[in-house]
Parts: C-alpha cells; sequence; structure tokens
C-alpha cells in the first residue's frame, strides 16, 4: 500500500514536473546575444530579435518575438524577412559539445520580401553563392561532423512579397507554407504551396501554386545547377487575368499548368504542360465543355532573362497548332519574336472555340474543312503592342444548318494578317496616322452564291479588340437572313422571300455586352412575309432600308396588303431585344382600304368575326404581332369602304401600345361632310372595348338613306356623339353599344311621311334632338321639328331594325303618332288623352 503511494506521488510530481516546463518560458536574455549570432552565422545575415525565451518541451529550444532578417543594402532598407513568432529548436548533440546550435527555425505568419535590382539580381542570390564559400553541414548532419549544420527553416500561413528595385509590386503570395533545407553536403532544397494574389485587388480563385525541387553549390548563381517542379492548379481565367493586367478580360476556365526546370540558372531547359478546362466567353452558356491544351519546351537563361527555343505543339483534331520561337525580359519590357503554324486544322474546331468565345452561335451549325496558314509576331521592347504578319487559306469550306438545311459553299477563303491602324473608321490621313498600329487578321474577299447570277461578296478584319464584316451584292433574302442567324444575328423577318442588294457591315467589340449590330443600306424588292395574326403575307414591292446602330429607317416603302397598296416610311429603335420594349414611328397612306377585305387578312372566321380578331389574343394561336407591338404615327388613306358606305381622304394619328389602341384626330370625308373624333379600344380586355367622340358636320341625308337602302329623308345635318361599345361578333357590338347623340338638321324632308291628306311629305326645316342608342333601340330624350308653318315636338323610340314608335306633338296638345317603318310609316292623330300621355315624362 505504502508502494502504491509512493508511486503515485512520483507520477505526480512528474506531470506537475511536465507541465511546469511546458509552460514555463524564462527569459533567456543573456543567451540572446549567441542564438542571435548563431541564426546569422546560419543564413549570412544580420538578425535581429526583440526578445528571446527559453522552451523545454516539447523540444528544447527557444521562442523568438518580433525576429527580422535585414537584407542587403543594395537591395533597399526594408527587411528581406520579418515575424511576429519564431521558434528556434536547438540541436542538442551541440550542447554536449559547449555550442549553441540551432536545428531548426518555425516562422509563424512571416512577411518575405523578394528583391530584384534592374541588372537582374536577386536579393536571395549571394545566399545561394555563400553556400560556396561557407562550409556549413547538411540540416541532417552526423553527430560527429563539428560544422554547424544548416537549419531546417518552415513557414505557416506567410506572405511573399515582390519588388523590382524601390517599387513593391502588387504581386503576392499568401497562405504561403514553404520549408528550406540542406539535403545533403552540396545541394539544397525547397517546397512551397502558395496562392496568388494582387494587393490592389480581391481575387479568388486564383488556384494554389507548388514549387518544390533543390539546387546544388556553385560559386555563382548563374551557375547553380537547380532542378525545381512547378505546379499551378486550381486557376480560373478571369481572375488570372486580373492577377495579371488588372482587370478581367472576360475569359473563363479552370488552369493547370505543370512546368519543369532543369539545368543551371544561367542555362536550363523547360518542358511545360498547360490546359484550360471549360475554355469559354462569359457570356457564354453552353453544353459541351472545351479543353484546350499544349505543350512545350524551351531554354531559359537567368542573365538576360530570356526563354529561347520555344516549341509547343497543341493537338486540334488530325491537324496541329504550332508555336515556336524567343521570348525576353518577361519582368520589365517584355519582348518576343514568334512564329505560328497551321496544318490541316478541322474548321469544325474552328467554330467550337468561336462558339464558345462568342455568344448566340446556333448549335445546329456544322462546317467542313481544314485551314493552314503560317505567321510570324514580333514585340519589341517598349512597344505598346505586338505586330503580326503572315497568309493563310481554308480548303473545301461548307457551312450548314441542320435545322434549316441551308448549306453555304464557300471554298477556298484567304485570309492574312498586317499591321493596320486601330480605328479603320478614322476618315482623314492625319487621323489615321495618329492612331496606334496593330495587327488584324484581314479575311477575304469571299464570293459566296446567295441564289442570284453574281455573288454576294464578303471582306472583314478581326482584331484584339472585335471586328468588322463588309457585304456587297445581291441576294435571295431567305438565304441571306438564314445565314444571319448561323452568326447570332436575328432578323427582323425570319420567313421572308424575295431579293435584296446590300451593303452592309458587321461589327462589334469582343467585350461588348449588346449583341452585334448590322449597320448600312439595303434595297427590298419582291418581298414576302408572314406577320404572326396575319391570314395572308404581307408583300412588299420595294422599300429601302438604313441601318444605324441607334435606329433602322424604311423609306419609298410600296406594299400591298388586304387588297390594298401602301406607301410610306418605318423608324424602328436600335437594339430593340423585344417588340413590347421598341416604339415603331411610321407615317403610311393607302390608295384604299375595303374593310372587309381587311377583316379576311386579319380573321380567318371573317364571316363571323371582325376584322380587329388580330388584335385579340384570345381568338388566335399564339400572340398575334399587333398584341405585342408598341406603335405610333400617321395613317392616311385615299378611299375607305364600309359596303356602301363610303369615305374618302381618312386621316388619324394612331398610337397603339400593347393591344390597347388609340386613333386621334381622326378626320374623314363621309357622307357628303366632314368627321372629326376620337376612338380608343382595349383589345386585351374580354370581350374588348371600345369608346369614342367625335362630330359629323354638314352631313347629306340623303347619302345617309341610300347607305341604309332608302330614301326616306333628305336635308343637312350635324351631329356630335359619345358612343361605347364591347364585343367581338357585329350582333355582340350592336346589341351593348351606348350612345349618346345630339342631332341638328336644316332644310330637309322626310318623304315617306304626311301629315295630312294632302299627300305633300312632311318638310324639315330645322330638326333639333337629343338621342340616346341603348340596347338596340334608340330613345329620343328631347326633339323638335320645325315645319314651314308648324312647331311638332318629337318624342318616343325607334329601333336599329328600323320600325318605328314617335309622336309628333304641338303645343296645344294635338298631334300625331307615327309607327311601321322607316320606308312604310303609318301616321296617326292622337286623341286628347293619348296626346297627354304621350307628353308625360
Amino acid at each position: 500500500m505504502r508502494l502504491f503511494r509512493f508511486k503515485r506521488r512520483v507520477l505526480l510530481i512528474a506531470v506537475l514536473l511536465l507541465t511546469l516546463l511546458f509552460l514555463a518560458r524564462p527569459g533567456a536574455n543573456r543567451v540572446k546575444t549567441r542564438v542571435v549570432n548563431s541564426i546569422s552565422l546560419a543564413l549570412g545575415r544580420p538578425v535581429d530579435v526583440a526578445s528571446v525565451r527559453v522552451r523545454l518541451l516539447p523540444q528544447p529550444g527557444f521562442e523568438l518575438e518580433n525576429f527580422v532578417i535585414h537584407d542587403d543594402p543594395t537591395f533597399g532598407a526594408e527587411p528581406m524577412l520579418r515575424a511576429q513568432e519564431v521558434a528556434a529548436s536547438l540541436r542538442l548533440t551541440s550542447l554536449i559539445r559547449g555550442r549553441l546550435e540551432i536545428s531548426r527555425l518555425d516562422f509563424v505568419e512571416p512577411s518575405l520580401n523578394l528583391v530584384r535590382r534592374p541588372e537582374g539580381l536577386w536579393n536571395f542570390g549571394n545566399l545561394v553563392e555563400r553556400a560556396q564559400k561557407v562550409s556549413v553541414a547538411p540540416t541532417a548532419k552526423v553527430k560527429t561532423d563539428k560544422r554547424p549544420g544548416f537549419p531546417y527553416i518552415a513557414c505557416s500561413g506567410g506572405r511573399i512579397n515582390f519588388k523590382f528595385g524601390q517599387e513593391k509590386k502588387p504581386y503576392a503570395l499568401t497562405d504561403a507554407d514553404f520549408s528550406l533545407w540542406q539535403q545533403s553536403e552540396n545541394e539544397w532544397a525547397i517546397r512551397l504551396r502558395a496562392r496568388p494574389v494582387r494587393s490592389d485587388f480581391n481575387l479568388s480563385d486564383t488556384g494554389v501554386l507548388q514549387v518544390s525541387g533543390s539546387w546544388q553549390r556553385a560559386i555563382t548563381l548563374r551557375d547553380t545547377p537547380l532542378h525545381l517542379v512547378i505546379e499551378w492548379d486550381g486557376a480560373q481565367l478571369g481572375q488570372l487575368s486580373k492577377l495579371a493586367y488588372g482587370n478581367d478580360k472576360g475569359w473563363r476556365g479552370a488552369i493547370q499548368l505543370s512546368a519543369t526546370l532543369a539545368g543551371t540558372a544561367a542555362n536550363s531547359a523547360l518542358t511545360a504542360d498547360a490546359s484550360v478546362e471549360d475554355f469559354r466567353r462569359y457570356n457564354v452558356i453552353t453544353a459541351d465543355r472545351l479543353r484546350v491544351q499544349t505543350r512545350c519546351t524551351a531554354r531559359y537563361s537567368s542573365g538576360d532573362n530570356t526563354f529561347s527555343d520555344i516549341i509547343c505543339h497543341a493537338p486540334a483534331g488530325e491537324g496541329t497548332i504550332g508555336f515556336s520561337g524567343t521570348v525576353r525580359n518577361l519582368l520589365s519590357a517584355p519582348a518576343y519574336d514568334l512564329a505560328v503554324t497551321l496544318q490541316q486544322v478541322p474548321i469544325q474546331l474552328m467554330l467550337t472555340l468561336a462558339r464558345h468565345a462568342h455568344p448566340g452561335l446556333r448549335d445546329d451549325l456544322s462546317v467542313q474543312g481544314k485551314v493552314d496558314g503560317e505567321f510570324r509576331g514580333q514585340l519589341t521592347s517598349g512597344a505598346n503592342r505586338s505586330l503580326w504578319e503572315g497568309r493563310g487559306e481554308t480548303s473545301e469550306f461548307h457551312l450548314t444548318s441542320a435545322h434549316s438545311g441551308t448549306e453555304i459553299v464557300l471554298g477556298v477563303v484567304p485570309f492574312g494578317i498586317s499591321a493596320k491602324h486601330a480605328n479603320p473608321s478614322a476618315r482623314s490621313s492625319a487621323q489615321k496616322n495618329a492612331l496606334p498600329m496593330e495587327s488584324r487578321l484581314d479575311i477575304g474577299p469571299i464570293r459566296a452564291a446567295f441564289g442570284k447570277a453574281a455573288p454576294l461578296t464578303v471582306e472583314g478584319w478581326v482584331g484584339r479588340e472585335g471586328y468588322e464584316f463588309d457585304f456587297h451584292g445581291e441576294a435571295q433574302l431567305k438565304r441571306l437572313l438564314e445565314a444571319a442567324r448561323m452568326v447570332a444575328i436575328t432578323p427582323p423577318a425570319p420567313n421572308a422571300e424575295g431579293s435584296a442588294k446590300v451593303d452592309l457591315q458587321l461589327a462589334d467589340e469582343w467585350s461588348g455586352l449588346e449583341p452585334p449590330r448590322v449597320v448600312g443600306n439595303a434595297q427590298l424588292h419582291g418581298v414576302r412575309t408572314q406577320v404572326r395574326g396575319f391570314n395572308a403575307p404581307l408583300e412588299i414591292a420595294a422599300a429601302s432600308l438604313t441601318l444605324t446602330r441607334d435606329e433602322v429607317k424604311v423609306q419609298n416603302l410600296v406594299a400591298s396588303a388586304a387588297g390594298a397598296s401602301w406607301r410610306g416610311s418605318l423608324l424602328i429603335a436600335r437594339p430593340c431585344v423585344s417588340t413590347e420594349l421598341c416604339t415603331v414611328h411610321f407615317n403610311l397612306h393607302a390608295d384604299e382600304i375595303a374593310l372587309d377585305r381587311l377583316n379576311q387578312l386579319l380573321n380567318p372566321t371573317a364571316k363571323i368575326e371582325p376584322w380587329y380578331r388580330a388584335l385579340s389574343s384570345s381568338l388566335s394561336s399564339g400572340t398575334p404581332y399587333l398584341m405585342t407591338v408598341n406603335a405610333s404615327g400617321k395613317i392616311n388613306v385615299d378611299h375607305m369602304v364600309l359596303d356602301k358606305l363610303k369615305a374618302s381622304s381618312v386621316t388619324a394619328d394612331v398610337e397603339l401600345k400593347k393591344g390597347k389602341l388609340r386613333a386621334s384626330a381622326l378626320g374623314a370625308n363621309l357622307l357628303g361632310g366632314h368627321h372629326d373624333g376620337e376612338w380608343q379600344a382595349d383589345f386585351t380586355a374580354q370581350p374588348p372595348q371600345y369608346r369614342g367622340s367625335g362630330i359629323f358636320q354638314r352631313v347629306q341625308l340623303e347619302q345617309l338613306a341610300e347607305a341604309m337602302n332608302g330614301d326616306w329623308i333628305t336635308g343637312t345635318a350635324n351631329v356630335s356623339y359619345q358612343a361605347s361599345t364591347s364585343g367581338i361578333t357585329s350582333s355582340e357590338l350592336f346589341s351593348s353599344t351606348t350612345a349618346h347623340l345630339q342631332i341638328d338638321a336644316s332644310d330637309g324632308a322626310l318623304p315617306h311621311l304626311m301629315l295630312a291628306a294632302t299627300g305633300v311629305p312632311l318638310q324639315m326645316r330645322h330638326l333639333a334632338a337629343r338621342l340616346l342608342l341603348q340596347d338596340g333601340k334608340i330613345d329620343v330624350r328631347t326633339g323638335q321639328i320645325e315645319t314651314g308653318a308648324e312647331v311638332f315636338h318629337l318624342s318616343g323610340s325607334a329601333s336599329l331594325m328600323q320600325i318605328l314608335d314617335l309622336q309628333l306633338t304641338r303645343d296645344d296638345a294635338s298631334g300625331f303618332s307615327i309607327t311601321g317603318t322607316l320606308s312604310q310609316p303609318r301616321v296617326s292623330q292622337l286623341a286628347p288623352s293619348e296626346t297627354r300621355a304621350a307628353l308625360k315624362p
């Protein structure tokens, strides 16, 4: 029992002692100088430490605070390395010999500055060169070796900054974990894992950079044998371009890079494999994933920072894309001399690349043919842009649309690269000469057959900032529009047929957010196109189109629809993503419009439903065009015919907004007089609703009677009205109409109405009446007729079927009752009681 208690006390004391050794950190400022000198001797750099504390467990050593490694003054006054906390582990075997030797240095979140002087020297270079002059034992030295050993240096969570001269670059490596040690008698090794960043931008997805390798003892840095393996994985192309250039170039894809550098710093062999997975433009969404890859070999010299004997091969289907040449001085004023060779590269692969580089290219396109070419590019130090030159051509080039079956045979297409001024639209020579030069890919001229005897000529260029193509000649409109859809240009009339003479230009910038726009002029002839909601094609005999960046002007329009010939102009804003967002301005003139023909155009059930069916979404398959368009303008019609009713010189200011129609300043010569008014229609309601007001001036009443197949009235009248109605069919419209009418007629007669046995028709010197049309019946609210000798009060009603129930009364309560119809009225005298009843409200 006593033995058990003794052992327990010993164990408790040991635990307390170990705890004390873990926690205790006594000061060691007396040995601070020896610690600093030991580290300085191993690194060959002046070292400063603010304070030193002894650490006994888990391994004897020291904890250093505010650790600083000073740099060579020729590289700058800023320290080479700074760390708030450093753990220095002792080499126990050195204590036996009475020496203080550091075996390991662990830096926590250090900041390391790598500095390059203008002549190309790095601040870590003399550390490497010192290894030749100072005999230091390997990090894992044997016990019998009396030389100081090179400490194992490990850093976690650090930051590596880069300076060129006195300028600190925004590039840096963060979250850096790196290790440095002497692996053998003449060889040092390094490991690094970090994330590249840029201090002036908030970047993410820059991937992880890993470096591992070794170098051997040499007199100078240039002669140092080295072997490095570099891997960069997971970097996104957009973030990488922002890291390199300071802005996102708009490309997307995941980068993988692996490279091996072997030889000496002055002359080493480089082998690299690079690939980009899911390469595309930022605004391109596609199901297929494009992988771009290449393998390169080169020689590298650190003296002049030159990559020479570069040879790269990128597989391209059955062909290859090759690069060769020299790149110099990448870190300051880069320059290069490169050659690019295309050998039997499939055009289908280039179409796939274009589909990933530009949005909207159709998936049903396929191409056949090969591309061959040779190009050479040069960039001199200090120049802003490189200059390229070379020639190439396609062979057996065929472009096919699987959707429409359209095939465009281009055959041999020549192209070349040459130096041109950056802005080809500059007009004067002085303006062009003031602009910088850039290399552009010139394509064409291409002569393609589009259904006409003379081919359409296409010529253009592609540059760093964008592209431009010119189209000249004649073409069948259907094939031309299909070709436009092939290159992601959406035409306004996809099913149009006819011919066009064009002088057009297609231009766009790669960085533009809007779809490409065609500008220029076109002459249309014999065009037939189907408009959604119309029962017959719209025929355009001729039209002149002027397309600018902001609008489309249609002038000298000659078209026919519903048996009428139309002339005029249109103005459409650009860009117009949908008809709901754009307003079409028009000025149209028609010679004669027959409303029954218009009804047949817009209404498949013309015998039942009225012409405005095309505005009613409930009565058509799909949404009719007139239900989506926004339009405003003027209409002028020489003659308008509705059955026997004819109007001339019809004019109106028309506004149509998504199925709501407003016709203001509606004027017409009608029934020998003139009409002025305004009407509105809402075709979004079910059923459609209409309301309007206006005035007829100096209407010839005999013409009204003739239009009603009779001769029951003569004279002249002014009529003002306010009316509303709703419905689809004519019966619905008549039954739902409500109208207030004010009539003022004079100098007329009612030929079929005779109040006395004399057989003389009733003379109408003046008629004034207020009428209400409702429920298919006209009620006389107030009325008065003046004949040659008498004045009568008018009351009663008449139906739209021309059935009369009217009374004419004098002031003395005598009068007449009028029944029958307009063509055969029956007149009878009213008894006094009947007269009084008739006068009651």
